[in-house]
């Protein structure tokens, strides 16, 4: 690794041209998916596609990143660190692996420091089969009216009515509610929408035109926000079968946790992006994790979120107050610190390493 600050940027707009300066420097061929709006600095907003190797290999290794948003600038660096390595370059090279790199899956969310898409939409819950009745999340319509609150800070009143349903039902039962994902509450947190948003059917796309004749498919979906300051927890990142579990652990060692058993700091969740690969690559075996890095506590990280949901409801927001929610957002998602991106830039490369042994075996 070069230069342990180089490959991280200070907005979508950078990390974007860094994105895009390491793929070109690096020889691959890219393919740009415009977004239909502008960024917080009126830049172009797009899910950027670079492709390392030949477009007929039988196996691919996928690198993704931004799924939600502001997550970015972790999975970004990510992945300009890797374009500006040779070692790298020259491992996945001599593999005979095609490695697809997709940068900011949801760029709207990343530029303007939100977690959601444009649409308001959690793209990690949108993978829905959206002609059949989707599913109710009774524990969430409960806190619907906390989750969203009518004042910020909230309420002692707000505050209390959190703490009561946490002890009446445990803090596990209020996780699980907030997080794993609802379908009927458009403002609220962790929505899935009613139809597949614009960042679902672009990746389809990308899918369609580059992994429709795979037989083999790795991922790595690149996250923040989850577990232990600096720890690159990997979690199982498909549907509940044992087979596919034994052979991801067989990858990425038997650290890698599942929310169908309980080890994952996740709680279960509804219309992961894995669906959507599954539903689009059939005919490869797919063997995928999410790479999730703590940063924060856990509930400095959830008050971040429903600050932002609170602000994004808001007609007329205070400037004051809506430049320290977005400070919150990027300081929950993004620890600017040597040590942090170390051990982020360290437990990657070690990810994708072992995910090429892992596809050549």
């Amino acid at each position: 690794m070069k230069d342990l600050h180089s490959p991280f940027a200070e907005s979508y707009a950078e990390a974007r041209v860094k994105f895009l300066r390491a793929a070109t420097e690096a020889g691959f061929s890219i393919r740009s998916h415009k977004h239909p709006e502008r960024g917080r600095e009126d830049e172009t907003l797009a899910i950027d596609v670079a492709l390392q190797g030949s477009p007929d290999a039988a196996a691919m290794l996928v690198i993704s990143s931004g799924c939600h948003g502001i997550e970015g600038f972790c999975g970004s660096a990510v992945q300009v660190a890797l374009l500006q390595d040779q070692t790298w370059l020259d491992q996945a090279s001599a593999s005979g692996l095609a490695v697809l790199y997709i940068h900011a899956l949801n760029p709207h969310g990343f530029s303007w420091l939100r977690r959601v898409t444009h649409e308001n939409v959690d793209l990690n819950r949108n993978f829905m089969d959206f002609s059949r009745e989707l599913p109710r999340n009774v524990g969430y319509d409960e806190i619907a009216h906390l989750a969203v609150p009518p004042d910020w800070p909230p309420s002692a009143t707000v505050t209390a009515e959190v703490q009561r349903y946490i002890a009446d039902r445990g803090f596990a039962a209020f996780v699980s509610a907030l997080s794993g994902g609802q379908y009927h509450h458009p403002l609220g947190q962790m929505y899935g929408g009613q139809q597949p948003t614009w960042s679902n059917l672009q990746l389809r796309q990308v899918l369609r035109e580059h992994a429709s004749e795979l037989k083999r498919l790795g991922w790595i979906d690149i996250h923040t926000g989850l577990g232990p300051c600096g720890h690159g927890e990997r979690i199982f990142f498909n549907h509940d079968d044992a087979a596919s579990l034994e052979r991801t652990r067989s990858w990425w060692g038997p650290e890698v946790t599942s929310y169908y058993d309980g080890s994952s700091d996740s709680p279960p969740l509804s219309g992961n992006l894995w669906c959507g690969v599954r539903e689009e690559c059939p005919q490869a075996e797919y063997t995928g994790i999410a790479l999730e890095f703590g940063t924060l506590h856990y509930e400095k990280v959830m008050l971040a979120l429903t600050a932002d949901h609170w602000l994004h409801v808001q007609t007329a927001p205070d400037p004051s107050m809506s430049r320290r929610i977005r400070q919150e957002m990027r300081e929950a998602f993004f620890v600017d610190t040597a040590e942090w991106k170390e051990a982020v830039l360290t437990q990657a490369f070690s990810a994708v390493a072992q995910a090429v042994v892992g596809l050549r075996a």
